[in-house]
Formats: structure tokens, C-alpha cells, sequence
């Protein structure tokens, strides 16, 4: 996916055209099982993106130009981002001239957390997005699957369970299963 996502970015963020540290960013709430889930973005975007780091305004100019992608989900982090940096004024100008077609606006809407929204929290506390890798703190049972996930397995691109937030899912050993976050640390 990483040798795709380079051919379609140019090796360049998708977001602020930065050619170093590039990662695979899956935008939530998909599963990153598509290549059109995902954007190939820099550390430094990512960071923020992800809420690691505040939002630096004057870094997010650059969404006067990765807006206008093709990539579905490159509009959909480029809009969500200009909503959150809505009170410094220039990001409402280019909300006004932005064009979604209504599933990729329905997508954007859908990543944003709401007030009562459900937060996933790993056994330290720390809150858990889809995407993310986490480690096992015990060693459990797959139940169906025949064998235990030992304590230290990473769990890479997890996906969050929007109803429930005990529950994560991730691949163990090429199996899709369910996992309590109180047995996971980021």
C-alpha cells in the first residue's frame, strides 16, 4: 500500500507537500482496508493531525491547495482540519469555496466527533484513534481462533468499535479480532 500511496502522491504529503518521514494516515472512520481510506502525510501533519501536537494555523495554509485534490480522502482531512482552524478567519474563506460531492461531505461529517461522542482509552489512559498501533499487556485467549496473542504482539491499524469503547478490533496472527482496551497500550 506505501509503494501505491508513493505513486500517487509523487513521494510528497498529501496535505503540505513535504518529502521526508512520510506515513500511511488512515482517515477515520474508515477501515484503511482501500487505498482511498488512506493519505500518505508527513510526521509533522500527522502529529497534528492526530491531535499529538497543537495546530500550528500557518502550517495549514497549505490546505488552499491539497483542498482542491482528486483524493477523496484528502478533502475529507483538508475540510476537517479547516473547521477546527475555523476562528482564525482565513480558513472560513476557503470553507466557502469548498466542493465535496455529498458521500465524501457525509464522510467528513462522520469523522468528527460528536459531544457524546464514545472515547477509547488504552490501559494508561491515553485515547486510541483508528489507525493506530498498539501492544498487548497480557497474554489472551483468541477465542475461535486456537491459539494466545502473547503479551508484547503489536496490534497495527486498529479500528475502534463506535458503540462500545472497551472494544477495538485488529489483525493477530492474520485474524481480525476483538480486543479489550484495558490489555492494550499505545
Amino acid at each position: 500500500m506505501k509503494k501505491e500511496l508513493g505513486k500517487r502522491s509523487n513521494g510528497n504529503c498529501e496535505l503540505c507537500t513535504a518529502q521526508e518521514d512520510l506515513n500511511i494516515h488512515i482517515v477515520s472512520p474508515k477501515s484503511g482496508d482501500k487505498l482511498e481510506d488512506c493519505i500518505h502525510i508527513c510526521t509533522n501533519c500527522l502529529s497534528q493531525v492526530t491531535g499529538e501536537k497543537d495546530l500550528d494555523a500557518n502550517h495549514w495554509r497549505c490546505l488552499n491547495d491539497s483542498m482542491w485534490s482528486e483524493v477523496d480522502a484528502v478533502k475529507v482531512t483538508a475540510w476537517r482540519l479547516l473547521n477546527e482552524l475555523k476562528d482564525e478567519g482565513w480558513p472560513n474563506d476557503l470553507l466557502e469555496m469548498f466542493y465535496m460531492e455529498e458521500e465524501t461531505e457525509t464522510w467528513a461529517k462522520d469523522g468528527i466527533p460528536s459531544e457524546d461522542a464514545v472515547i477509547h482509552l488504552d490501559s494508561n489512559g491515553v485515547q486510541l484513534n483508528a489507525g493506530d498501533s498498539v501492544v498487548l499487556i497480557k497474554d489472551l485467549k483468541v477465542k475461535g481462533g486456537g491459539f494466545t496473542a502473547k503479551r508484547g504482539t503489536a496490534v497495527r491499524n486498529i479500528t475502534l468499535v463506535h458503540d462500545n469503547a472497551e472494544h477495538i478490533e485488529g489483525k493477530v496472527e492474520g485474524q481480525r479480532v476483538v480486543i479489550l482496551t484495558q490489555y492494550v497500550k499505545k
